[in-house]
């Protein structure tokens, strides 16, 4: 039968192992936070980055904008197009941030600045003539003008214009109001797809 190591040789057997230190713990700890560090500022400070200056997702509120978006869609808004390349034009649907409103509003741009317009039960008239629009819409709601979009504004309707507050309550919504257009719905998957 094999003889039990003694007392002494099971000391001397501890003493030749190495032992961490407080300061090597500290030296650990430290290259832990800092690699954290450096991988999380630069992803905090990418991310708002693209929030602040090319997309940013927000929420549909309401059903003023069915049936092409729904209470609680969640859209992808890019901010890019209106900084850089060109204005809004008709038929885009923007995000809107007015100071009077609570939350963001979610509207389709019907009339553009210089346009006159006229809302009668739901169909728009533009300098006078019916505005033939290429995206379902249901009718219904308030009248409105005929007035003129002043420079720099546009004139705002819902998809579900009798759900609807938009510029026929709040008036054109001056450009500066537009954090940028609805680009994509990403929530809930069943209705993932670019916003027409």
């Amino acid at each position: 039968m094999a003889e039990l190591p003694s007392e002494s040789e099971y000391e001397a057997e501890y003493e030749a192992e190495p032992r961490v230190t407080a300061r090597q713990v500290g030296v650990w700890t430290l290259r832990v936070l800092r690699e954290i560090a450096e991988t999380l500022i630069p992803a905090v400070i990418i991310a708002i980055a693209i929030n602040v200056f090319l997309a940013q997702a927000t929420q549909v509120l309401g059903q003023s904008m069915e049936p092409t978006l729904h209470n609680t869609d969640r859209v992808v808004v890019e901010k890019v197009t209106y900084s850089l390349l060109h204005g809004p034009r008709r038929g885009d649907i923007v995000v809107i941030d007015l100071p009077a409103e609570e939350e963001l509003l979610i509207k389709r741009v019907i009339g553009l600045e210089g346009e006159t317009i006229e809302v009668r039960g739901g169909e728009v008239y533009i300098n006078g003539d019916l505005l033939v629009e290429e995206w379902t819409f249901r009718l219904g709601g308030g009248s409105y003008g005929p007035a003129t979009v002043p420079p720099a504004h546009v004139f705002v309707l819902g998809d579900n214009r009798g759900a609807s507050n938009d510029s026929r309550s709040f008036g054109p919504v001056a450009i500066d109001c537009l954090v940028g257009r609805a680009w994509l719905s990403y929530w809930p998957l069943d209705h993932f797809g670019f916003v027409d």
